[in-house]
């Protein structure tokens, strides 16, 4: 708001400019160090060591991309707690953790892509288990709930990893989309998996 010369008042609107957060993805290579995962029988290929490249080569297209900041949770062969896994995301503020895995079937003719999200199940005993933790500092968005109850805690747990839930859910499908229209990587039938890993757990990332 200015002011005229003849004492009136005139408004001039300006354009405040938007910055666009570059949204941070963190790529968790699974199992590590004395974790091998799963062994091949044939030529006992280590599991630790298919992920690991894997997210070598996942991190470098994306960072090429000049689209995201892109972090690794490892970025050679040691063992990394799975909840320091989780910790280390929540520390740089991710918008997204993907943790990759080699899965093994006993069946042969079983290939192909899936991807887990947390379930509702795993979901609700999450809260649960999150709101009895003594130090409940930095459970969400890092602020200090250490005075409140616990049913006060499950539920405000709870209503945050639902969105976080709801948003992985979401990732996935863009996800299973663009592999199939892809059209040169197999994927399983039943392809959108529900699981309560340890590492789907962080309530307030996807």
């Amino acid at each position: 708001k200015v002011a005229n010369s003849d004492g009136s008042n005139k408004y001039i609107i300006t354009k405040t400019p938007i910055i666009k957060k570059i949204p941070i993805i963190v790529i968790d290579a699974g199992h590590g160090g004395k974790d091998p995962g799963t062994i091949g029988n044939f030529a006992r290929t280590k599991e630790k060591n298919i992920t690991l490249s894997y997210a070598k080569e996942l991190a470098k297209q994306l960072a090429n991309s000049k689209r995201y900041k892109v972090y690794l949770t490892r970025d050679n062969d040691y063992f990394i707690p799975l909840r320091k896994r989780v910790e280390k995301a929540r520390r740089i503020k991710a918008d997204i953790f993907l943790s990759l895995h080699a899965n093994a079937a006993l069946d042969n003719s079983v290939s192909g892509f899936s991807i887990y999200t947390l379930s509702e199940n795993s979901s609700d005993k999450q809260a649960e288990l999150l709101a009895q933790k003594e130090n409940r500092a930095d459970i969400i968005a890092g602020l200090d709930f250490s005075g409140a109850s616990q049913d006060i805690m499950k539920t405000l747990i709870d209503l945050s990893q639902r969105e976080s839930k709801n948003n992985s859910a979401s990732f996935a499908n863009i996800a299973i989309n663009s592999i199939k229209r892809s059209g040169n990587i197999e994927i399983l039938q039943n392809t959108h998996r529900f699981a309560g890993f340890a590492v789907l757990t962080a309530p307030d990332i996807t």
